[in-house]
């Protein structure tokens, strides 16, 4: 996908409050920002509960200046719960990417998805499955190009819980092989 060609470019991480989504907003939006050069906002918004409930995460990023900071249309959806891909889906672009996590997303409303098992994979390759989220930026980033790996490393490595910076790489390195694996069977 080119994303040069679209000026601004919405991305929207939901699921349940517990699974690291705003972290992984933050850090989505300093990778564009800080290290990437690219003007980038942040929004967020949870349910009552702050484990369980329904949470989102918004990042916009554009090579221009952003007159309203949260999704209208997202061009890419990822969806950690059911609830949220059943909430969510109806705002994804016609032509957006929708990334689901298999172990928590059973029902996809479209055959043009992405599934994967991103809990199981961070649970494998960290040992933790609260790792999913950077595992879920790896696949973004590795799909799309909207940031770089180098800015999304830099921005992981400042973001994360301190003594925790080695396993979140490794969840965001299984990101991008995911991303890999999946542009060489589209080919």
């Amino acid at each position: 996908m080119d994303t040069q060609k679209s000026k601004r470019y919405e991305v929207r991480l939901a699921g349940e409050g517990g699974q690291g989504l705003l972290l992984a907003g933050l850090i989505l939006a300093e990778a564009a920002a800080i290290y990437d050069g690219k003007n980038a906002a942040q929004t967020q918004s949870y349910g009552p509960e702050a484990r369980g409930g329904a949470s989102k995460s918004e990042v916009v990023i554009s090579d221009e200046e952003i007159d309203y900071p949260k999704v209208i249309n997202a061009d890419l959806l990822l969806c950690l719960s059911q609830e949220a891909c059943d909430k969510y889906y109806h705002n994804l672009k016609k032509n957006g990417i929708l990334i689901v996590d298999t172990d928590h997303v059973k029902s996809v409303p479209t055959s043009r998805a992405y599934r994967l098992p991103i809990t199981a994979i961070a649970q494998e390759v960290t040992g933790r499955r609260i790792t999913a989220n950077i595992v879920s930026l790896g696949l973004i980033a590795g799909l799309t190009g909207i940031v770089s790996r180098k800015a999304l490393e830099a921005a992981v490595k400042a973001r994360v819980p301190r003594g925790t910076e080695e396993i979140n790489l490794q969840a965001l390195a299984a990101g991008f092989e995911e991303a890999e694996k999946l542009k060489r069977q589209e080919e």
